[in-house]
């Protein structure tokens, strides 16, 4: 077996791993990161586009927004559509900040290669990815690549894996606690190379079911329906696709949506889960291994961001100043504001889906809620707030 040591080791290089690493490297703090995917795949994967405000000053601090805000699209607000029945959320107006929309696939290519430009080790395909000794002060990740066996000593580890990676399982089930809501549809998504019908992104409940108008730039766009967990691919032609977004958008928006031939197509089941706590010994769960949103609100890349924030301060006050309360408050930080983020995508998602155990009366709640923001402005304010992303109290 291979033996390396490092301070920080890293399992997963999505987002949240590549940016954690990134931020202890711009303090002299070294790390290994291990990913089971290959580069190919990871840079691949296409997902969320919405940054919040504090997520853009992360990757500033990170020395990595260059690209972001050359090619990035700052949005001073959103769409909510009911029927057809337009609100625009004016996020600048209300909060006095903007979101920015960059794809998570581009901010993942950027971080692997500044990562590796820089010298970072990466291990990509790696296979029998294991943490071991995690409560100790001494954890391991062991692993094999091309039938070789090697095995990490660090300092600490932090699970940046994912929702069916490897760390979260290491808990204990006495200690571990999880919550989760499995939502009875998905979102069939699709990308396609025409501009956006609209300059910001559209939120729409129709008696169809939802939809949404986003993008990833000002000439690719994305858009999603709601659609049932049985439904497949296969079922749904691109110009299927087309005439129900017209319906669920409505005449006035779909005017102006221009059709081609998509070149990505998938469906995403929607869940809410959180996982308690986030810090087990000496090992750290950041983003999707600890908690997942609906995609509803566009908060599962900022809530890795953030997560990695408060991580990335506690490591640096520990190897700097050795001081480790934010290393122990870690957890409590982060779920503290998990659990508000939580609650507004579930809100978000309850008012603009179709639920197939709503009851007419649980409907019209919803178009009540829909009028109640469209008519107050402390309404509107509130979800401008959570939209352009809650602070981090620490």
């Amino acid at each position: 077996m291979k033996c390396k040591k490092t301070q920080v080791i890293i399992v997963g290089s999505g987002p949240a791993g590549l940016l954690l690493s990134q931020l202890l490297y711009n303090e002299g703090i070294s790390s290994i990161i291990v990913d089971r995917q290959s580069r190919e795949r990871i840079e691949a994967r296409v997902r969320a586009g919405v940054l919040e405000w504090g997520s853009v000053q992360a990757l500033e601090e990170a020395t990595i927004g260059d690209r972001m805000h050359l090619e990035g699209l700052p949005h001073d607000g959103f769409e909510l559509a009911f029927d057809g029945d337009l609100h625009r959320i004016d996020v600048a107006g209300l909060t006095g900040k903007k979101v920015m929309v960059y794809g998570q696939t581009e901010l993942t290519a950027d971080l692997i290669s500044q990562r590796l430009r820089q010298g970072c080790e990466i291990v990509f395909s790696a296979e029998d990815v294991q943490p071991i000794d995690v409560s100790t002060t001494s954890p391991k990740l062991r692993y094999t690549k091309d039938g070789e066996s090697y095995e990490i000593e660090g300092d600490y580890i932090t699970g940046c894996d994912g929702f069916h990676g490897v760390c979260r399982h290491t808990i204990p089930s006495n200690i571990l606690k999880t919550y989760e809501k499995v939502y009875p549809f998905g979102w069939l998504g699709i990308l396609v190379e025409k501009p956006p019908v609209s300059d910001e992104l559209i939120y729409a409940n129709h008696q169809r079911g939802f939809a949404l108008c986003s993008m990833r730039s000002k000439t690719r766009s994305r858009y999603y329906i709601q659609c049932p967990l049985t439904d497949k691919v296969e079922d749904w032609s691109d110009k299927r696709f087309w005439n129900e977004l017209s319906l669920r958008v409505g005449s006035d928006v779909s005017t102006n949506l221009e059709t081609g031939d998509s070149f990505e197509k998938s469906i995403a089941p929607l869940r809410s889960f959180v996982a308690e706590p986030m810090r087990y010994g000496n090992m750290f769960l950041a983003g999707d291994a600890a908690h997942i949103v609906p995609p509803t609100g566009a908060k599962g890349l900022n809530l890795a961001i953030a997560d990695v924030r408060v991580l990335s301060r506690g490591l640096i006050e520990h190897y700097k100043k050795s001081n480790d309360d934010y290393l122990e408050r870690y957890s409590d930080i982060c779920l503290k504001r998990v659990w508000k983020v939580e609650r507004f995508s579930w809100f978000m998602s309850t008012m603009l889906h179709q639920f197939p155990e709503f009851s007419s009366f649980e409907k019209r709640i919803q178009r009540a809620e829909f009028d109640h923001i469209k008519g107050s402005e402390i309404a509107s304010r509130s979800i401008a707030e959570n939209y352009v992303g809650l602070p981090l109290e620490m």
